[in-house]
């Protein structure tokens, strides 16, 4: 077991989750057992999840901001680079929404496991609707104005503050660029080891992912047997993949309008940093092989792809926002909860935002989920109905991460004149125009 792959053994929990739940339930005490004894294994896990979100925020999100060093490099490379990767994020949010709408993989659920789930999360789900209800009372510009904090600390004790702890992060690291590096070196060199401390933290929490998934999925089952959640599950899996693919097909056909290489070319030269990144399911693993095959296949100069694609590893995680867009929208379908088309466009802001703050590691995507969530006012314990195939998923819009890198990339190196043709090493193997 100890020589398994993360993602085997969180599905191996999962299956075996379900079976043991199934089996719990031919006995009378099985669901008391499992309430009791198993689910708070799950609710520990995800208040795990809850826990490193704004720490997650402020470090990689600083650290990323920071690592621009200079104002006038990013007026020019630089902001196009960045409005580059929002732009690419809000097309892939949009995407997954109007994906998960069409589809409404949460509504093949029927009206009484709906109930059912209702009313085992009720508590959370009136503390919803109550906030909701607030909102509703609240001028047209007070979203924007609650974007900014009047106290961080206060801002960063509630997770449906995200927002303004964001705005805190990026503020922060623009402050850490203008002075002078001499004293902001000690102020980075301090958010950088503080980033590796949170990367390691969840190395450690998803450790206990296998777990944590059995825990779910087996209160999952007990709560609501039902066969129509299963098949939800399926096609919120559809959905998502699909999503995916159709991102995957948009890169390659901007790379074609704005660079006139052909979609062959581009998949060929970023082909083997895509299957590096499904099987790391980090960007940040695949970084340095996403460098090599951008420079070498793709013709993008050195000097563009050393900016560009450090940033997209923090950055741009457009295969993470669309997930994050269609999983939102499923939970609250799930929860028999039908979102405005105000707070849709929330999603859109928010998932947008909070992919800058996303590490490029596994798991990450998941935290980041716990934003979506709770800033659109859908209960947070949703995630239990879709973190047991959440794994499969996070290698599939991990491949769509790198490949909106190497796609941002070539459009740079292309309006800076510094995409040129491929030149691959002697010992590598050739490409193909």
């Amino acid at each position: 077991m100890r020589k398994l792959a993360l993602h085997w053994k969180i599905l191996i929990g999962m299956v075996l989750g379900v079976l043991f739940a199934l089996l719990m339930t031919n006995f009378e005490w099985g669901a008391t057992f499992i309430a009791n004894w198993i689910k708070p294994f799950g609710n520990m896990f995800i208040n795990a999840l809850k826990l490193i979100a704004v720490p997650l925020i402020l470090a990689s999100l600083i650290k990323g901001v920071s690592d621009l060093k200079d104002i006038s490099k990013l007026s020019k490379m630089g902001g196009k680079t960045i409005g580059i990767y929002i732009l690419t994020t809000i097309i892939a949010v949009c995407i997954g929404l109007a994906i998960v709408n069409v589809i409404k993989p949460g509504h093949s659920i029927t009206e009484e496991t709906r109930a059912q789930l209702v009313e085992n999360y009720k508590s959370d789900a009136d503390s919803r609707i109550a906030q909701a209800e607030k909102q509703k009372q609240a001028g047209p510009l007070q979203a924007l104005e609650d974007i900014v904090p009047s106290n961080i600390f206060q801002a960063a004790s509630d997770n449906g503050n995200m927002l303004q702890v964001i705005f805190f992060a990026i503020f922060f690291g623009i402050g850490l660029i203008l002075i002078p590096e001499e004293q902001s070196k000690p102020v980075k060199e301090f958010f950088d080891g503080f980033n590796e401390v949170i990367l390691k933290l969840i190395d450690i929490i998803m450790l206990a992912a296998p777990y944590g998934v059995f825990a779910l999925l087996a209160a999952l089952v007990v709560e609501a047997p039902s066969a129509d959640l299963f098949k939800a599950l399926g096609w919120y899996a559809f959905s998502v993949i699909l999503g995916l693919i159709i991102m995957m097909l948009t890169y390659s056909v901007i790379v074609y309008i704005f660079t006139k290489k052909t979609p062959k070319f581009f998949f060929n030269g970023i082909s083997p940093a895509q299957l590096l990144a499904f099987s790391t399911s980090s960007s940040a693993a695949t970084l340095p092989l996403t460098m090599e095959r951008v420079e070498e296949h793709l013709g993008v100069e050195e000097e563009v792809a050393s900016f560009v694609l450090p940033i997209g590893a923090t950055v741009n995680m457009d295969g993470t926002s669309l997930y994050q867009a269609i999983a939102a929208v499923f939970i609250a379908q799930a929860f028999g909860i039908e979102l405005s088309l105000g707070v849709q466009l929330g999603i859109i802001v928010t998932a947008t935002l909070s992919s800058i703050g996303s590490a490029a590691v596994p798991g990450a995507g998941m935290v980041m989920l716990v934003i979506v969530l709770a800033q659109a006012g859908i209960p947070e314990a949703g995630l239990a109905l879709i973190f047991a195939i959440d794994r499969p998923l996070d290698m599939c819009r991990t491949v769509v991460n790198i490949t909106g890198d190497a796609a941002v990339s070539m459009l740079v190196a292309n309006s800076e004149g510094r995409l040129g043709d491929p030149k691959a090493k002697d010992w590598d193997d050739n490409y193909k125009k």
